[in-house]
């Protein structure tokens, strides 16, 4: 499974970059506006950072528009990957940008008819939202389990699973367990993984009897 993070935090990329466990950014109109900075700054800076595919996010919900806009975001760097909303607007958006060969993201998918929609305009990325779905009642990961089901039925749909509305560990791990093949996750998600505290404890009974024997390795 591929992660992305899904923040426009600056310092929060480049710190998890470092690790080598990031494979590409999600940012999306309300991120850009917590980072109280310029859209198409941010998302140059993060492309400089990230080399995997940084989603940029039309702000427009007509179909001119958002061509328009995505002509703008797409010059940015060649890892830009345009983000649209599951809308007839934006399932046509994606079509005209993937026939030029653009990566596309559509955003906000709920449903598996959805997604099949996503998929046949030629979409890159598929990203239902996992918990905006568990919020309302509904079970996210039977949306995710949908998808990967239909998309395997047909080898000729190129459209990647990205999980993302991930809210904790569980989520990222039902995900992977179902085959979606990228998780966005938010930083702070990221770091609960490492967490366990068997781990701590474990380290803690290492580092004691080492400092017992009197040692130092340099």
């Amino acid at each position: 499974m591929k992660f992305f993070v899904d923040t426009a935090e600056i310092s929060e990329i480049r710190e998890l970059a470092a690790t080598g466990l990031l494979d590409g950014v999600t940012t999306n109109p309300s991120l850009i506006a917590k980072s109280g900075r310029k859209v198409l700054e941010v998302i140059a800076e993060i492309c400089e950072i990230v080399p995997g595919p940084v989603s940029a996010e039309v702000a427009a919900t007509d179909y001119r528009q958002m061509l328009a806009e995505a002509a703008v975001l797409r010059k940015i760097a060649p890892n830009v990957a345009i983000k649209v909303p599951l809308t007839p607007d934006g399932l046509k958006a994606c079509h005209a940008l993937a026939q030029e060969g653009v990566m596309v993201n559509v955003t906000l998918c709920f449903s598996p008819a959805q997604a099949l929609l996503a998929a046949k305009a030629g979409a890159a990325f598929i990203s239902p939202f996992i918990g905006r779905l568990d919020d309302i009642g509904h079970d996210g990961m039977e949306l995710i389990a949908d998808i990967v089901q239909i998309y395997g039925n047909y080898p000729a749909l190129k459209t990647e699973v990205l999980a993302a509305s991930i809210r904790h560990p569980i989520h990222l791990i039902e995900a992977a367990k179902l085959g979606a093949d990228i998780a966005t996750i938010p930083p702070a998600v990221i770091r609960q993984l490492y967490l366990h505290p068997l781990t701590d404890k474990g380290l803690a009974a290492f580092l004691k009897d080492w400092a017992g024997t009197g040692q130092s390795i340099v």
